[in-house]
This record gives structure tokens, C-alpha cells and sequence, in this order.
């Protein structure tokens, strides 16, 4: 008899190889971000931009908002070790971000099923609110981690 696990029971029982998994991703370590929690549907990064990551008019680029955004939206998703791919994102830009400033972009699961799930994400600093996200992925039947049969 084969027993099903569910996606919590799952998150708990290889929580350090996913966590491990989803804290070496390439793109995010090549910018400098640092995964710092992760839960079932939820995750936060932080991000310290530097002087490459600034626009012309000095403030930090929105493709680096919507990169630490778009990682924790990555790491949410693939908390339960089964592999989800980024269907759509919508972004809004509220504030500019400063070089040398600690962005925090925080992830949260608002709701999913067998093969989609939402995500709500913002993206602060210490002061105010940098940028939200909606997010949606679809939920592939494979898993990254290893499953016992």
C-alpha cells in the first residue's frame, strides 16, 4: 500500500533540500539576494543593491525589484518540493529604491489547487512599501526532491 503524502507533509519532511535547492538558486546568488525564511507557500529574500543595479537617475532598476520579487514568488511556490513554473506576474512600482538600502521582498500563497496556485508579494524597505506582485503558477506533476516509493 502506497501512502500519499500532501504538500505540507511534504515541505516538513525535505524541508533542508528544498530550502537548499531554492537558497542556491543561480540568478539570485549572481545578484547577491539571500533567501532568509521559508515556509509551506511563503518565503522572504533581501537584497542590498549595489551600484550596478542603479538606473540613470540613480535609483534601483526595476528589473532588479521584479528579480528579488520574482525569487521569492520562486521560492514559495517550490516550498513543497514540487516543481511550479511562473505562469503570469503584475507588478506595480510605488517607490524607488536606494543603493545601499536592504530590500525585503516576502512571498505569500493566497490560494492553490492540483495545478495552479496565487501568490501575493511585496517588495519594502525600512520605510515603505518599494513594489507589489500577483503572481500565478502552474504546478507540474514532478517533484525536485526525492521521493520515497
Amino acid at each position: 500500500m502506497t501512502i500519499q503524502l500532501d504538500d505540507q507533509d511534504i515541505h516538513k519532511l525535505h524541508y533542508d533540500q528544498i530550502k537548499q535547492v531554492l537558497k542556491d538558486e543561480p540568478f539570485a546568488s549572481f545578484l547577491g539576494m539571500k533567501l532568509t525564511k521559508l515556509g509551506p507557500g511563503t518565503a522572504e529574500a533581501e537584497l542590498i543593491p549595489d551600484d550596478r543595479m542603479l538606473n540613470s537617475h540613480g535609483t534601483v532598476h526595476g528589473a532588479i525589484i521584479f528579480s528579488l520579487a520574482d525569487y521569492v514568488f520562486a521560492a514559495a511556490s517550490n516550498s513543497y518540493g514540487k516543481i511550479a513554473v511562473g505562469v503570469t506576474t503584475n507588478v506595480n512600482f510605488i517607490s524607488a529604491g536606494k543603493r545601499g538600502e536592504t530590500l525585503t521582498a516576502n512571498a505569500k500563497e493566497i490560494k492553490k489547487n492540483h495545478k495552479l496556485a496565487w501568490y501575493k508579494i511585496e517588495v519594502l524597505n525600512k520605510k515603505e512599501l518599494i513594489a507589489t506582485m500577483e503572481a500565478m503558477v502552474y504546478r507540474k506533476n514532478h517533484y525536485f526532491v526525492q521521493q520515497d516509493e
